[in-house]
């Protein structure tokens, strides 16, 4: 069966050989300012657990919050919305007794980004994207939980693939351009999401175009599931994303060596979005927008990115912020590799000509 190319993949690689593009900031910290109580998140579903967090139901019982947000990034120059769908899958959503919900959540979560994307490129007529947003869940299909049992999974890779599937085809109804894998700290969770969405490509009969971006857990730059930078890399190229990048982990200064390291291998754009610096005593953000913008600002100047944007604690002033200081500053170039067999267990392997 043959696959449609994405348009949008077509737009979105026009603006991004021009300039670099901007994604936006943090959806969670930001919905903490609003002061929001449990009723807000409840509504009236009457759903049987306490909702107080759950933030990706507001899209069905307070839209308000997420279009709110959604503005404000745009306003500060994001050409990429990000759903608030982190956590909109069944095995997340069982917590809250939520499941049922999954399809709706998501397929109004992207409406909602897609009709304030396309108001803003209506007004300047520069394209705005919308990007899908799938978590990890809070299960890893490469480690045991029981330290009794290292063979034991909670879940199988077929059954977290028809999890993000359900949850991509939903956001794909509702408007989305891009399916963002983000906060990958399992290798092989990514893995069941591009099947996923490689499913769903077949049933659609067109293409959607993937975002991958990793998060790590040490500085060492390895990932819950034990990878590389370098290894993820070679384990998921073969997806052929739109973007690759790294994102919350820590602040832009903790990242750095690692967003040169995977420049100089990703032969697609790049993307990344830092948290804003590391979290204090109480777990707050405490690094300023324009301290932010000018540590991303060095990442720009050394041809080390296509796209920038933030993770936890950062807002649509470190958005303003990082899209001043980057504006007319020439985009990465992507790198033309040469053909070589690039493996990944742990760490890459360069198989010798």
């Amino acid at each position: 069966m043959s696959i449609t190319p994405s348009a949008a993949r077509a737009r979105f690689l026009e603006q991004a050989a021009q300039r670099i593009l901007i994604t936006d900031g943090a959806f969670g910290t930001q919905i903490q300012t609003k002061g929001l109580v449990e009723a807000d998140y409840a509504g009236d579903l009457g759903l049987s657990k306490d909702q107080k967090g759950n933030n990706d139901i507001l899209a069905l019982t307070a839209p308000h919050v997420p279009e709110s947000i959604h503005r404000a990034y745009f306003e500060a120059g994001a050409d990429i919305a990000e759903t608030n769908t982190f956590s909109a899958n069944t095995i997340s959503q069982a917590d809250y007794a939520a499941e049922a919900l999954v399809a709706d959540i998501n397929r109004e979560s992207a409406a909602l980004a897609r009709r304030v994307a396309d108001e803003f490129a209506d007004r300047d007529g520069r394209p705005r994207f919308v990007a899908g947003a799938i978590g990890p869940t809070n299960k890893t299909l490469s480690l045991s939980p029981d330290v009794n049992d290292p063979g034991y999974r909670e879940i199988d890779f077929d059954y977290l693939t028809d999890v993000y599937r359900a949850q991509c085809e939903a956001l794909v109804e509702g408007g989305a351009d891009f399916i963002l894998i983000e906060t990958v700290f399992d290798t092989l969770n990514a893995k069941a999401g591009i099947m996923a969405v490689r499913q769903m490509e077949q049933a659609l009969g067109r293409e959607v175009p993937i975002m991958l971006s990793m998060t790590l857990t040490d500085l060492s730059g390895r990932n819950l599931s034990g990878h590389t930078v370098e290894a993820f890399w070679y384990a998921v190229r073969h997806a052929n994303p739109l973007t690759v990048g790294l994102n919350c982990s820590f602040g832009a200064t903790q990242l750095a060596p690692h967003v040169a390291a995977l420049s100089q291998i990703a032969d697609c754009c790049t993307m990344h979005y830092p948290n804003a610096g590391l979290p204090n005593e109480l777990g707050e953000y405490d690094e300023m927008p324009d301290t932010t913008a000018g540590f991303v600002l060095d990442w720009a100047k050394r041809g080390l990115v296509n796209v920038l944007g933030g993770c936890c604690g950062s807002t649509p002033q470190h958005i303003a912020a990082m899209a001043k200081a980057v504006e007319g500053i020439a985009p990465r170039t992507i790198p033309e590799l040469t053909r070589k067999t690039r493996l990944a267990g742990l760490e890459p392997f360069i198989m010798a000509a």
